[in-house]
This record gives structure tokens, sequence and C-alpha cells, in this order.
């Protein structure tokens, strides 16, 4: 289950997987990130864009599979994911849960929006 904290406000996802996506505010190409959500953390288990620049080359073992390069990062569970929101690149994140209805995040200017694990 993962918590969505922005502007005060909690909302609960009662999922352990979903998916992040966006488009890159510079080179206008698509990202999506696949996660994992347990008490232990938070962990990214594939990325996939859509290209490369702007510092966002893909890693070397990353392999183009349609259109998309698509690697594994090898990080770290982390505690919380924090997501700014400044309302200047024209759209948010895309947060879909398995078996629930995607959100958007971040469009609009505002705090930031922090998303973990939820803690009893």
């Amino acid at each position: 289950m993962i918590c969505i904290t922005a502007a005060g406000k909690t909302a609960v996802m009662a999922v352990s997987a979903f998916t992040l996506s966006w488009t890159h505010s510079v080179e206008k190409t698509h990202w999506q990130e696949t996660w994992t959500a347990s008490p232990d953390g938070l962990r990214v288990i594939e990325a996939r864009i859509e290209g490369s620049g702007a510092g966002m080359d893909p890693p070397p073992d990353a392999v183009l599979r349609d259109g998309a390069y698509v690697y594994r990062p090898q990080v770290p569970p982390i505690t919380d994911l924090v997501l700014g929101a400044s309302g200047a690149t024209g759209e948010g994140w895309t947060l879909c849960g398995e078996g629930v209805s995607c959100r958007e995040l971040g469009a609009q200017p505002g705090d930031a929006i922090h998303i973990g694990w939820c803690r009893p």
C-alpha cells in the first residue's frame, strides 16, 4: 500500500506495484518506471526511455525494445520518492497501480509530492 502526500493531504493506493510515467521537460521524450512497494521501501525494477540527450543517456546494458531503451536500474530501495511540481513542464506524472485508476500528479505548481509505503 502506498501513500501519496501533496499539499498536506495524503491519498492511499492499495497496490504493491505501480508505474510512474512522464514526458521529459527538455527532450519531450516519454519515460516510464516500474516500482514495487513494501515495508522495506520502494524499489525501481525497470525503466523505459524513448530517447537520449540532455543528461539522460540510457545505461550501457539498456536494450532497445518497441521504440524505447529498457533497463533494470541497480539502485537500493528508497523510503520516499519525491517529485517536484513546478507546473512549468506542461504536464505532470502519471501514476498507475494494478487494478486501480491512474492519477495525474504535479501538473500544477505546488509543493513536492511524496510517495512512500504507508506506515501504520
